[in-house]
């Protein structure tokens, strides 16, 4: 039986994919999914592999958090201070 965090790893090589969609197919909560993509990102360097992310957008004024470090969910838009946030998408290439 593989590792939660080896299973995350094949799961994002093949398919592109968001912390919820992750946490449904492991059977984990979301918020764990955070917390182990932030190590994945880190361990997959020395494989020459990259975490590539999608980052999160508002639904309501577009704005793109293309500069966020943290992978969790961002709480309102900066912008025009809504809280509907899409979701990021992670994929390891």
């Amino acid at each position: 039986m593989q590792t939660i965090r080896k299973q995350i790893i094949s799961l994002l090589k093949n398919h592109e994919m968001n912390a919820r969609g992750i946490s449904k197919a492991l059977g984990i909560q979301e918020k764990e999914v955070c917390d182990h993509l932030e190590h994945i990102r880190r361990s997959i360097k020395t494989q020459k592999k990259k975490l590539m992310i999608h980052p999160f957008h508002c639904l309501i004024c577009n704005y793109v958090f293309k500069d966020r470090k943290r992978l969790s969910r961002p709480g309102r838009c900066p912008q025009c201070k809504q809280g509907h946030i899409e979701a990021a998408t992670y994929k390891i290439v």
